[in-house]
């Protein structure tokens, strides 16, 4: 991997952890992709579905923001091929209408044009882990307390 594609990650990584938790803007986001990014979320959640371009990926974003208003990686690990980069990582998200703290991880697959990134297509360990964090009622991320 070409050192810019792993600075153009880790400054991408950095963005959207802030984005999600501080609600810095969306052009710092913006400059590390490429203007036809495409972002594939499993189908089954909030923020689902395949979103195109800045526009999209925008979009993307506002979604998981109004999903999470926090995001901490805890560990990263990177795999690459010249064109793309496999990132399993592991971390927290805490829901922004319940309050639960997700710890999960996740592969990504991510490729690459002219140092921008192109595609993400994330895919998650337990999906349902993720929307039981969402929703009210006992959840498989955060077990009730023995009080």
């Amino acid at each position: 991997m070409t050192a810019d594609v792993m600075s153009t990650l880790r400054a991408f990584y950095a963005s959207e952890a802030a984005y999600l938790t501080d609600g810095s803007g969306f052009e710092e986001t913006a400059r590390h992709l490429a203007p036809d990014v495409v972002m594939r979320q499993a189908s089954s959640l909030p923020y689902g579905g395949d979103w195109h371009g800045h526009d999209g990926f925008r979009r993307f974003l506002a979604a998981m923001r109004e999903s999470w208003d926090g995001l901490w990686f805890d560990e990263q690990h990177f795999l690459d091929d010249e064109a793309s980069v496999v990132v399993y990582s592991r971390g927290r998200l805490r829901a922004r209408r319940t309050g639960r703290i997700l710890e999960t991880s996740l592969l990504q697959w991510i490729s690459f044009r002219d140092g921008l990134i192109t595609e993400f297509r994330p895919y998650y360990h337990d999906t349902s882990a993720v929307l039981a964090a969402l929703t009210e009622g006992p959840s498989a991320a955060q077990p009730p307390s023995a009080d």
